[in-house]
């Protein structure tokens, strides 16, 4: 089991290794971006009955944990990733609602700096960019 199993990163995290919350994680590697109705058809797949409790139990430890990020772009259902930890932003199309990740706009951490961060410590921005994707506006 090498560094960058489901295993692990639960044992990094200092989470107990289960059954369903290898499977959450191994299907948000798979489906970046997906919604918890497509995250428990995805385990149950796997894993056959797991209650829906049971799959938001289980993201919401992995947030917790900051194994998994929750993102929600204004109009839509939330979604997790797996990809944490790099302050990436997304592209978020319109039309279809798909959703891309983009690299840090510039520079280091937090990419962006605010123009009064009022006492604020920051650590992260958060950017979305907004318009069509490629299949939507051709």
């Amino acid at each position: 089991m090498g560094p960058d199993t489901e295993e692990h990163r639960l044992r990094e995290a200092g989470l107990r290794v289960t059954r369903p919350r290898v499977a959450v994680l191994a299907a948000l590697r798979a489906h970046p971006h997906a919604d918890t109705e497509t995250i428990i058809a995805r385990v149950r797949g796997e894993l056959g009955a797991v209650s829906h409790q049971a799959v938001y139990d289980v993201l919401r430890a992995l947030t917790d944990a900051r194994l998994v990020r929750r993102i929600q772009p204004p109009g839509s259902l939330a979604r997790y990733e797996a990809r944490v930890g790099d302050n990436h932003h997304h592209l978020v199309c319109r039309s279809c609602g798909t959703i891309v990740d983009v690299d840090c706009a510039v520079g280091e951490r937090p990419c962006l700096t605010a123009s009064d961060d009022h006492g604020f410590a920051i650590d992260e921005a958060e950017v979305v960019y907004w318009g069509l994707c490629p299949d939507c506006s051709g």
